[in-house]
């Protein structure tokens, strides 16, 4: 008989043991070996079936146990020594605070000298204002991967969140993230008996997971409203989860006050169609604005300075600001000036079919009058989110260009993907190159504490530098022999689910040896990745895995998207092959990927797999993680193996993508070059063992990879970076920018706009000093530049006349230019021209080049390219310049 509603019934707990309540609650137990083994020591059996859930666990144990647990004077000693740690770890100062104390003791930074953008913690730790350090930090994300108890992640976006907020915990920058709760989560992942992937999904009850609801002073929920088209109302309540330091607030629109349609808004994460996905997103972001000022408001925690914009999904929260100040009394455009100056957005995605974008009448029904932010004309949020450029789709809204537009600071996610970045949003700054595109880098981390193996933590970067090759070689081979185990217990649950019986299944236990070199491979299967690439020459690929020397075993996990049936064509393709009777002990196919099965299969395989077409990996975070446990990376160089790839660290795939080269010749040769590799370099290597029975040279790259390349790929290296290339600067403009300066700014913005058609190059002049024979350049010589320049209304203070110089390429693009100010020298003359001049040094050989253009300038401006305005010599002022060096 099926049940009419569903609740749960918390435990409570006696009182010595109250802190586990805490502990429980605070998601820093997942990054905590010691928390989790307190929490196994309570029952062992229950900490296995909740799936190493403390809530879940706490639920379930009976009473008895837990009266003699409040008696057992060795367990509470070790809950006071947990708790304790605990609480010093939510209290003491951590980097950012003496960050912050350091520059309160120097001054601040001055506004004037912030550099342009280049190429909950307790409220007691948040740093003062004047240390030039945000003292707050919202972080919008559509998904976050804390735990697996928390199931609220697809992929890499999520996982990426979640380290974010936990490394931001470990170093105390004071974060707030900001998501939803989709209460399906994302799909659960299994497998039909001929391979096709089963989605399934669970309803989450939040009382039964790691969250508290906010609630007012009264104890009444809180509740967010928004308005939809038609003036139809959409609540949404919100949930807290602590991870560490960091409060993450999440908003869950399955309230009794909605209707249904309303209360599907958050069902599951990136599910249904156009319209679910805009209010999942209206509510990501316009709600969890609203949703941080309950907060705030509530518990006293500063109000955010910086916003943070992880990915295009969370986008209205600017033009929510944007109404806040609006009510204030602000108009629209000095409000657009000042929340620009506090927000950062994170772009993820390499390819325009990466990103959100929605049909232009969609998104206008759902603001104005009658619907969302009334206060806002239409016309004004569409124009945000337009692809007005060349090639762009006139009818549709762009959620990455609206984050763009509402930003000032702005990066991808790896140096090669903020590359990609620059070119693929060029046409919103037309007239200026793609390098000088305002879209920065930062390369993207993993958390150490939730990746590394616990053998690997407790003995330590600085030691593995001195740790005997016998003892790594048998870490390794510890890591491996558990990975093989969980394999064979993950095949054999998958199987019985495809339908097979017990006596069909005794080969299982023949699956891997922990002695064969192991291959990992797992993310999500978008085509882009490849899944099935090693399926190539599948004849070739047999050879390999059934070599009677040197075998090879790989590991493959992996979710295609619900309505990807390619994906799940590629998916059973895959399982199929690891059917087959010759190799299923060598390759396997394990379903339901995710943090728990993660967090063994990194550290348990010798090398991870990466080969996604180039450059369409935006960072790609998985061989990361598995560095980190001294797993040595097999990749195409894309994302971040493109950044840090040395040959100490694991092997290129060489790459196959010439434009004259079509798909199926591409995947040839690109798959050919992989098995090459594993062939004839990475077999033979971890094959190749010294007199001691160990692979010498192998040992030496695990070695360098923990102790060289680790440091690098942490998340407390990216989030560091974060706050001094982005929040930092990001504060001090908010500061900088108040309603007064923010209307100034847009005022001049304006009149820049409406004057800049009428300002012109119209004369270059060029002498060479000293003058040389037949007019040739030389080294050393000087460029003596006059210029006439037509400003309309301007003044010259308005603007920076500049000569771009450096080399030339074939088609006269100028390359690794120099930037050279020219300085006004008279005027305005008859017809309103003004001189400008500067020497340009030659200081370089081979075929050189320059022009002449003109910029806007200000002291508030964060980029030259912000107001997307140049200008550039016409013809007939190049042709002059072009005479004279003749």
């Amino acid at each position: 008989m099926k049940a009419i509603r569903r609740f749960s019934v918390r435990p409570v707990l006696p009182e010595p043991l109250r802190p586990l309540n805490r502990l429980a609650r605070n998601l820093r137990w997942s990054w905590h070996p010691e928390t989790r083994e307190l929490f196994e020591s309570v029952d062992p059996e229950g900490w296995r079936e909740s799936g190493g859930d403390p809530v879940r666990l706490l639920g379930a144990v009976p009473l008895s146990r837990l009266a003699d647990l409040a008696e057992d004077r060795s367990f509470l000693r070790r809950l006071t020594a947990a708790a304790d740690d605990l609480h010093d770890y939510l209290t003491g100062p951590r980097w950012y605070q003496g960050r912050a104390a350091a520059e309160d003791r120097a001054g601040p930074t001055p506004v004037e000298s912030v550099p342009a953008v280049s190429p909950g913690a307790p409220v007691s730790s948040v740093p003062p204002a004047s240390s030039g350090l945000p003292t707050a930090i919202a972080y919008f994300s559509p998904e976050f991967g804390i735990t697996a108890a928390l199931p609220q992640y697809s992929g890499g976006l999520g996982i990426l969140a979640g380290d974010h907020l936990k490394a931001a915990s470990d170093l105390g920058v004071p974060l707030m993230g900001v998501g939803l709760l989709y209460r399906h989560g994302y799909f659960r992942q299994s497998l039909s008996r001929d391979g096709w992937q089963q989605e399934h999904y669970p309803v989450l009850d939040p009382d039964e997971l790691p969250l508290t609801q906010l609630c007012e002073a009264d104890g009444r929920p809180v509740r967010i409203p928004l308005t939809l088209p038609g003036g139809r109302p959409l609540h949404a309540r919100v949930w807290q989860a602590q991870v560490g330091r960091v409060p993450l607030l999440l908003l869950d629109s399955d309230v009794e006050e909605n209707g249904h349609g309303e209360r599907e808004v958050t069902d599951r994460l990136y599910g249904g169609g156009s319209e679910h996905r805009l209010l999942q997103e209206m509510l990501l972001g316009i709600g969890g604005v609203r949703a941080l000022r309950a907060y705030c408001r509530l518990t006293g925690h500063p109000e955010p300075e910086v916003f943070h914009t992880n990915e295009g999904h969370a986008g209205f929260q600017g033009l929510e600001r944007i109404r806040e100040l609006i009510a204030d009394g602000a108009d629209f455009d000095t409000a657009h000036e000042a929340v620009r100056a506090g927000t950062v957005f994170t772009t993820h995605t390499p390819v325009p079919a990466g990103i959100d974008r929605f049909d232009r009448e969609l998104v206008a029904r759902h603001f104005g009058d009658d619907a969302e932010l009334p206060g806002i004309e239409v016309e004004r949020i569409l124009a945000l989110g337009m692809e007005t450029y060349p090639g762009g789709e006139p009818n549709l809204f762009n959620m990455a260009v609206m984050g763009l537009r509402l930003a000032q600071r702005a990066n991808g996610v790896s140096t090669l993907h903020g590359r990609v970045s620059r070119e693929m949003f060029a046409g919103l700054w037309p007239g200026f190159d793609p390098e000088e595109v305002p879209i920065t880098s930062v390369t993207n981390g993993v958390h150490a504490p939730t990746w590394t193996a616990p053998e690997v933590t407790r003995l330590g970067a600085r030691q593995f530098g001195h740790l005997p090759d016998a003892e790594l070689w048998e870490l390794r081979r510890t890591l491996r022999k558990r990975l093989v185990a969980e394999v064979r217990q993950r095949l054999y649950a998958s199987w019985r689910q495809r339908g097979a019986g017990t006596a069909e299944l005794g080969w299982i236990d023949g699956v891997l040896d922990p002695d064969v070199l192991t291959i990992g491979f797992a993310r999500r299967v978008p085509s882009y990745k490849r899944l099935t690439l090693m399926l190539r020459d599948q004849d070739r690929l047999m050879e390999l895995l059934l070599h009677p020397e040197r075998p090879v075993q790989i590991v493959v996990a992996g979710k295609a998207h619900p309505a990807d049936d390619g994906g799940k064509r590629l998916v059973q393709e895959l399982v199929r092959f690891a059917d087959d009777r010759r190799v299923r002990h060598r390759l396997v196919f394990l379903p339901d990927y995710g943090m728990g099965m993660a967090q063994n299969l990194y550290p348990g395989c010798d090398v991870w797999l990466n080969n996604p077409l180039r450059p369409l990996e935006a960072c790609g975070t998985s061989g990361m993680k598995a560095a980190l446990n001294g797993c040595l990376n097999l990749s195409v160089l894309d994302g971040w193996w493109d950044e840090w790839y040395e040959p100490d660290f694991g092997w290129a795939i060489p790459t196959a993508d010439g434009e004259a080269i079509d798909e199926t010749r591409r995947d040839d040769l690109e798959a050919a070059a992989l098995y090459d590799l594993l062939e004839q370099r990475v077999a033979p290597r971890f094959y190749d063992r010294g007199p001691g029975g160990h692979p010498g040279r192998w040992i030496a790259m695990v070695r360098r990879t923990l102790t060289t390349l680790g440091p690098k790929v942490l998340a407390g290296r990216m989030v560091r970076e974060y706050v001094e290339r982005l929040y930092a600067p990001a504060a001090r403009s908010h500061r900088a920018l108040n309603l007064d300066a923010a209307a100034e700014l847009a005022t001049w913005k304006a009149r820049i706009r409406a004057a800049w058609p009428d300002v012109a190059v119209d004369h270059v002049e060029a002498h060479l000093t000293p003058p040389a024979p037949g007019g040739a350049a030389e080294l050393g010589s000087t460029l003596s530049l006059r210029v006439r320049v037509r400003l309309g209304a301007l003044d010259p203070a308005d603007v920076e006349v500049q000569a771009v110089a450096g080399r030339v390429d074939d088609t006269d693009h100028i390359t690794d230019a120099t930037h050279v100010p020219l300085k006004p020298t008279a005027g305005p003359d008859l017809e309103g021209s003004r001189r400008y001049e500067a020497p340009l040094a030659l200081n370089r050989t081979g075929p050189f080049g320059y022009t002449i253009r003109v910029l806007p300038t200000h002291p508030l401006l964060s980029h030259p390219a912000e107001p997307g305005l140049i200008a550039m010599p016409s013809e007939t002022a190049s042709e002059a310049a072009g005479v004279l060096m003749r």
